[in-house]
C-alpha cells in the first residue's frame, strides 16, 4: 500500500489529545491504511464510491457506503478527505457540517499541493473558526459548526448536483472523468468506431456514458451493452444517459474495479481505461491489466476497441493477448487501437 499522508495527518489532532477518540465517525472520502486501522474498532461508518478503496476497506473490517450519507443522520465526528474537484470539495464539506450538526465536530485533511489552503478557508467560511495543524506536507482543519452559514451550505450541496451537460443531450456531475465535456482521447475513438458491430458489448470505465452512447447510435446490431464502472456516483447518470436505447438493447451497469476481473462473455469491448490514480503519477499497469481483462472475456473473432495516451506503452500487451492488432488512429497526443480475438 503507497503512503497516504493526508490519511496519516488526518488523525493528528486525535493522536495528540486535541480531540476526543472518533468513535463512531462518519469518514467521507475514506482511504485505507495503517492510520485508519488503529481505529478499526471505533464503529467508524466509512463512504467511499470508488470501488477499489472501497473493497480495500471492506476487506479491513470497516463498514463501508457507497451513497452518500445524508442527514437525518448524524455523527459527533465527521472526517474528511476532499477530492481535488473543488465542487465537489466544496460539497462534501458542506455534507460534512449538515452531518455533524450544531453538536458534532468536522475533521478535513488536504496536501498543501492538493487544496488544503482553499479547504481550510472553505470549512471556515461555512463553520467558523477553525483549528489548524500542519504535517508530512498536508493540513488538517477542524470546527465544531455552531456558527453555521446556512444559505452557503444549500449553495454548496448544490454544486454537486447531477446536471445537463452537451446542450442538455445527457447529464453529468462534477468528480467524473471530464464530467463536464467530451474528452479528446474518446472523442478520438469514437470517430473511428465502425458500423458494422453485433452481439454483446462492454464498455470497460464506462464514466458518464460516452463511448456507450456512441458505440451503440452507431451500431444497431448490437443488442446488449454492459458499462462497468469503477465510481458508484456514475452509476444513475449512466443507466439514464442509455435508456435512449432501450428496449432495443439490454443494458446494465455495474460498479466494479475492472483490473480485479469481469464475468460474461462479448463480441465488443470499448474502453478509455484510466491511466493514473489518485496520486496522478502515470499506472501504465491499469491500462496493461485493462487490456487483459477484456482479452479474457472476449468470444472468438471479438473486437476491442481502445484508445490512451501516447507515450503509454501498450503495444507489447496488446499484442501478446489478441492475434491481430492495428493502430486506428495516432493523432493529438493518442494512439486509437482496434484488436481482435
Amino acid at each position: 500500500m503507497h503512503a497516504d499522508p493526508a490519511l496519516d495527518a488526518l488523525f493528528l489532532p486525535f493522536d495528540d489529545g486535541l480531540l476526543p477518540p472518533p468513535q463512531g465517525a462518519a469518514f467521507l472520502g475514506a482511504r485505507p491504511g495503517p492510520a485508519l486501522q488503529r481505529w478499526a474498532g471505533a464503529g467508524m461508518t466509512c463512504e467511499q464510491d470508488y470501488r477499489p478503496p472501497a473493497a480495500a476497506l471492506e476487506r479491513a473490517g470497516f463498514d463501508v457506503v457507497a451513497d452518500e450519507l445524508t442527514p437525518p443522520a448524524t455523527f459527533a465526528t465527521v472526517l474528511v478527505l476532499p477530492p481535488r474537484q473543488r465542487e465537489q470539495a466544496r460539497a462534501m464539506l458542506a455534507r460534512a457540517v449538515r452531518l455533524a450538526g450544531p453538536n458534532g465536530r468536522v475533521v478535513a485533511c488536504a496536501a498543501n499541493n492538493a487544496g488544503a489552503r482553499s479547504m481550510q478557508d472553505d470549512l471556515a467560511a461555512l463553520a467558523g473558526d477553525v483549528g489548524v495543524l500542519s504535517k508530512h506536507k498536508c493540513r488538517v482543519v477542524w470546527t465544531q459548526p455552531g456558527n453555521v452559514d446556512e444559505a452557503r451550505v444549500d449553495e454548496w450541496l448544490s454544486l454537486d448536483a447531477p446536471r445537463a451537460i452537451l446542450d442538455g443531450d445527457v447529464v453529468s456531475r462534477p468528480g467524473l472523468f471530464a464530467w463536464d465535456r467530451v474528452d479528446i482521447a474518446s472523442a478520438l475513438l469514437a470517430s473511428h468506431l465502425p458500423r458494422d458491430l453485433a452481439g454483446r458489448a462492454a464498455d470497460l470505465g464506462a464514466g458518464w456514458g460516452y463511448l456507450a452512447i456512441e458505440l451503440l447510435r452507431r451500431n444497431p446490431g448490437i443488442t446488449a451493452l454492459d458499462a462497468f464502472e469503477a465510481q458508484h456516483r456514475a452509476l444513475p447518470l449512466l443507466s439514464r444517459n442509455l435508456e435512449r436505447f432501450a428496449p432495443r438493447v439490454a443494458i446494465t451497469t455495474q460498479w466494479a474495479d475492472v483490473t480485479a476481473g469481469i464475468d460474461g462473455r462479448y463480441d465488443v469491448i470499448v474502453s478509455n481505461p484510466p491511466f493514473h490514480a489518485d496520486d496522478r503519477v502515470d499506472r501504465p499497469d491499469l491500462g496493461r491489466r485493462f487490456i487483459e481483462v477484456a482479452a479474457a472475456a472476449m468470444n472468438p473473432g471479438g473486437r476491442f476497441f481502445m484508445v490512451a495516451n501516447r507515450h503509454l506503452p501498450y503495444e507489447t500487451t496488446l499484442a501478446a493477448a489478441f492475434r491481430d492488432v492495428r493502430v486506428l488512429a495516432d493523432a493529438k497526443g493518442f494512439k486509437a487501437f482496434e484488436a481482435r480475438r
